[in-house]
């Protein structure tokens, strides 16, 4: 593994995150803040742990995250995503591991936008026979 701070960004949805990595205790904090005062929610810490967990480097490295826009699930995919390619920065070997565990991929999906003459982006207005 190679020495020093190591910088990734991660998208899903909406949502940004801009993530540095350095060895060290395993602190992660997300916008100034601990993780548990962040993500109140235990599914979104599992899933930003998944990645550590599966090339098993919890508690091996310190991370900072800033993360905007998005809400906290889409912000919780976006870190997911920059750990990730953080951990492929920190060590080329992980690639495989986390390719094959889909944490490498963008998740592409994104709101559909409302188009015109529709109640939504496919819901059409109720049709009237008489």
């Amino acid at each position: 593994m190679a020495e020093g701070t190591f910088h990734a960004v991660g998208k899903r949805k909406t949502a940004v995150a801009r993530i540095w990595m350095k060895p060290g205790t395993g602190a992660i904090t997300i916008n100034k803040r601990p993780v548990e005062q962040y993500l109140t929610r235990e599914a979104d810490r599992i899933l930003i742990r998944q990645p550590l967990e599966l090339t098993e480097t919890l508690g091996k490295f310190d991370i900072t995250v800033n993360v905007r826009g998005g809400g906290i699930s889409g912000q919780a995919g976006a870190i997911r995503h920059g750990i990730s390619r953080a951990l492929v920065e920190s060590n080329p070997d992980f690639r495989l591991t986390l390719k094959k565990a889909a944490m490498l991929t963008r998740d592409s999906r994104i709101k559909e936008r409302k188009k015109y003459g529709q109640r939504g982006a496919r819901a059409r207005y109720q049709y009237s026979k008489r």
